[in-house]
């Protein structure tokens, strides 16, 4: 695919920038362009995880668009004197990528979270984007055998965009893994968005967000997180090697 997105580096990983005016554009070329594309969204976490984990490196290598959501990426980025990509609320980028899709009156297809959920899901969806096709869907927390059934299903349906979230093995992993095995199109793995999709949970708070403390109310239900400190105080001593090094 011949680039349209500037690409920058921090850390020796991969991040886009994708200006909100340019997502229709971004969107289209990657349709015309016949290939097998996957969007990846990176937190912090996931960036350094692909620096030690060779798989979720060709993950994120591999992606057509790496797109940062994490406000300590674009910290980084400042820090190393990049250009600084835009970050994204991980919701508001579907709504956006689902919109450009809508106004091109192409196809979705499902996959993950509970059956019931889906169909709860497939309404809504309908409602607010009535340009856009949706030719499947399939439950996640699947088992292995039927994991060739459903990649078949996939492919027969050819949607413009495999849309994933929480029920899919290996998250992004999954979805590279398997990417020959789609159809010509876009792929993109996002956790939580079914479970707001359907009512189960609240978007996040866009203010929390902006400030960089959306990472708050996961801490009280999951407190060993505070461990997360230990890779972050890494990363900021990877940015200053980087920046003395000229890397």
């Amino acid at each position: 695919m011949e680039r349209s997105v500037a690409r920058i580096s921090v850390l020796g990983i991969p991040v886009d920038i994708l200006p909100q005016e340019h997502i229709d554009e971004t969107v289209k070329n990657l349709l015309e362009d016949k290939d097998r594309h996957q969007i990846v969204l990176i937190t912090l976490k996931d960036l350094m995880k692909a620096r030690r984990n060779n798989n979720y490196r060709k993950t994120i290598l591999n992606a057509s668009l790496v797109i940062p959501i994490s406000r300590g990426i674009l910290q980084g980025a400042r820090f190393l004197k990049h250009p600084e990509p835009v970050r994204y609320m991980p919701f508001d980028f579907v709504i956006k990528l689902l919109g450009a899709l809508d106004k091109q009156s192409k196809s979705l297809y499902l996959l993950g979270s509970k059956p019931e959920a889906l169909q709860r899901i497939t309404g809504n969806l309908r409602t607010s984007f009535p340009g856009l096709n949706i030719v499947g869907r399939h439950g996640g927390f699947f088992k292995k055998q039927s994991e060739h059934n459903i990649i078949l299903a996939i492919r027969k349906a050819a949607p413009s965009l495999l849309l994933a979230a929480k029920g899919l093995p290996g998250k992004d992993l999954w979805m590279q893994q398997h990417q020959d095995d789609f159809s010509l199109g876009i792929s993109l793995y996002c956790g939580n968005v079914f479970d707001i999709f359907s009512g189960k949970k609240q978007r996040p708070s866009r203010t929390q967000w902006e400030r960089g403390f959306d990472w708050v109310p996961g801490f009280f239900s999951h407190p060993w997180r505070i461990f997360r400190l230990f890779s972050y105080l890494w990363y900021i001593l990877l940015l200053v090697v980087y920046r003395i090094g000229g890397l």
